[in-house]
């Protein structure tokens, strides 16, 4: 079980680096709307709750990738 979380969160957590970076490197959080609102909280957060959110993104799709691979005899 540990093993199978390792296969999860390591590659999400490479993912939500680099998705986080080209992100926003493009996208000033400041400058951002929330449903026609703009989005009142610092930079910092902005890129924390990004990161945490990409990680989630991409521990789903590896969760996934994981599951499927049960059932096909992929399993490492």
């Amino acid at each position: 079980m540990t093993r199978q979380l390792m296969w999860i969160l390591w590659p999400a957590f490479l993912v939500a680096g680099a998705t986080t970076g080209m992100f926003f490197s493009m996208f000033d959080p400041h400058e951002m709307h929330w449903f026609g609102t703009a989005a009142e909280m610092s930079r910092q957060a902005a890129y924390t709750v990004g990161f945490f959110c990409f990680w989630l993104m991409a521990a789903v799709s590896a969760s996934l990738t994981v599951w499927l691979s049960r059932g096909t005899g992929m399993r490492p």
